[in-house]
Order: structure tokens, then C-alpha cells, then sequence
């Protein structure tokens, strides 16, 4: 077994970047806005694409908050492709994330059950807020896809930081 990191609430987001459908890449650290990144599982999962639909239906939440909304996987750039297409999503899809980004994000790490649900490791889901400064403003890990944050709540707590200046929670160690 291999060691993942426990990313600390308040410290910059780290320097990963996936290649972008469509062109140029998704790079969370990268910017001075609010951004929100999430790490799904892949094609394989059909509960990744209910909580991605939801994603979809609030970018206009999060556009009117100042949130930026990225995404990324682990699969091959043909099955995220397939996957916009099906799904007509408007936020940025990366591709091809590493299993060393992976570890890099503290992520749970999954074999697949069989050939028929994909053909590599993968990453369980990962969402990431991350304010101006670059730091980590919200983190939530899951090793199992049945646990992952409300999104309309994730929208309504980026607000409320925003407008109350809320601290970074979490940070005692």
C-alpha cells in the first residue's frame, strides 16, 4: 500500500494539472478567483454522472458567486470526451490524471472490480474549494462513491465565506 497525504486546510492547493478537452489544461492552483474543483471517478460511474449533472444544473450559482468549476479524472481522454458529449456539461473536463496527482491530492485510490468496469486504477471522489489566495478553503476526501457533499450546499457555504469573510476552518493540528 502506498501512503497518500492528508492535504491541510488553509495550505496552497497543489501544482497539478490534467490536460482540458477542448484544448489547454485544468490546473486548480492556477488563477486569483474562487475556484471549485472536483476529482470524480470516471465513465464507469453512474453516481458520478447524477453528481455531475447537479454540478451542471448550479454553474450558474456558482458564476454569480465568482466560482469557478473544474473537473477531472483519471480516464483516457476518449472516455472523458465521450463523456461531454453524452452529457453536454459546461464546466472544464481534465483528463488523464496521474496516479501521482492523485496521491498529490490525498485521494482514496480503487482497483476496478472487473475489465467491464474499466481498465486502471482510479481515484474515489475529491472536491476542493479553493479561495483567491490559492489555499484550501473546503476539502472533502471520500473513499467510496456514496459519500460526497451537497453541491447546492457547497454553493451556499462559498457565499457565506465570501460575504462574512469566514475563516479557514479546520486548521488546529
Amino acid at each position: 500500500m502506498s501512503m497518500t497525504v492528508k492535504l491541510a486546510a488553509g495550505s496552497p492547493f497543489p501544482a497539478v494539472a490534467m490536460p482540458r478537452l477542448g484544448g489547454g489544461e485544468v490546473a486548480p492552483a492556477s488563477g486569483n478567483d474562487w475556484r471549485l474543483f472536483i476529482v470524480y471517478r470516471g465513465r464507469h460511474c453512474p453516481l458520478c454522472k447524477i453528481y455531475l449533472k447537479t454540478l451542471n444544473d448550479l454553474m450558474d450559482e456558482f458564476s454569480a458567486i465568482g466560482v469557478s468549476v473544474m473537473v477531472a479524472s483519471g480516464d483516457p481522454e476518449e472516455k472523458a470526451a465521450a463523456d461531454l458529449a453524452e452529457h453536454g456539461w459546461r464546466f472544464p473536463v481534465g483528463y488523464a490524471m496521474t496516479m501521482a496527482q492523485m496521491r498529490m491530492l490525498g485521494l482514496y485510490l480503487s482497483e476496478p472490480r472487473s475489465a467491464q468496469e474499466t481498465d486502471r486504477p482510479f481515484p474515489e471522489p475529491g472536491l476542493f474549494l479553493i479561495n483567491p489566495g490559492g489555499q484550501l478553503q473546503i476539502i472533502d476526501i471520500s473513499n467510496a462513491p456514496f459519500a460526497r457533499p451537497d453541491l447546492a450546499g457547497i454553493a451556499r457555504g462559498a457565499k457565506r465565506i465570501q460575504e462574512m469573510n469566514y475563516p479557514i476552518r479546520g486548521t488546529l493540528v
